[in-house]
């Protein structure tokens, strides 16, 4: 049985917050209601729950922008529910840092295994705290989620450090998308490795170019990425 973990859920259907709420208290859990973004940022600010559920198409906010103004605040869990036909909303909710989308219609069933699932793994990485890589002029921090180059923090999306942490924690080992989008989203995860892509584009951005620096995100063509370290 879960322990009394607060969900929000933001969606502007009442029948979904009906048997959405049925199911999550069924197995233990706390839930309050939004039906528009405004209501949604508010109720995050107000309640702090432990997971947010947040529906791309809402009424005054769209569920993009609820996602990029709490990741402005915080790596609370955050599941987009998103209609069939709203891709590039759905891959921008990710980039953006939410941990996982669930595709309408579902059964509330799916839901709360994969409320639990995020949960869950959300609970392992704060036992794991203190896990941090450091490379010349480089710190990359999961316990923060702060990078640093040459001492200077720089911003980077949760998802974004999480990439970057796995490919470096395995130096010189080539993953393939479908790798990445499974393990930084903790289980099987049926993404778009465009997002991938894009994700890896975004972090060599903020990173320094190649040259006098001994590290980098290599591109295997035709296979994926890899971390590499200079001596």
């Amino acid at each position: 049985m879960a322990g009394k973990q607060r969900i929000l859920i933001c969606d502007d259907q009442a029948i979904i917050h009906e048997t959405l709420g049925a199911y999550l208290q069924n197995e233990g859990y706390i839930y309050d209601s939004a039906f528009d973004g405004e209501q949604a940022f508010l109720l995050y600010e107000e309640k702090r729950p432990d997971l947010i559920l947040l529906d791309i198409m809402m009424p005054k906010m769209s569920g993009i922008d609820v996602c990029r103004a709490i990741r402005a605040k915080s790596r609370v869990p955050i599941i987009m529910l998103t209609a069939k036909g709203e891709e590039i909303d759905r891959i921008l909710g990710l980039e953006l840092g939410a941990d996982d989308y669930i595709v309408k219609p579902f059964s509330s069933r799916e839901v709360v295994a994969r409320v639990k699932a995020v949960l869950r793994r959300f609970g392992d990485a704060d036992l794991n705290a203190g896990r941090a890589l450091h490379f010349e002029g480089l710190e990359i921090n999961l316990d923060t989620y702060v990078v640093r180059v040459q001492g200077e923090a720089v911003r980077f999306t949760p998802k974004e450090v999480e990439i970057l942490y796995l490919l470096a924690s395995h130096p010189g080992r080539v993953l393939d998308r479908e790798q990445i989008l499974s393990q930084v989203w903790g289980y099987e995860f049926f993404g778009d490795t465009r997002t991938v892509d894009t994700q890896i584009k975004r972090i060599r951005q903020k990173l320094p170019g190649a040259e006098g620096v001994p590290w980098g995100i290599k591109t295997i063509y035709g296979v994926g990425y890899k971390f590499e370290a200079g001596q």
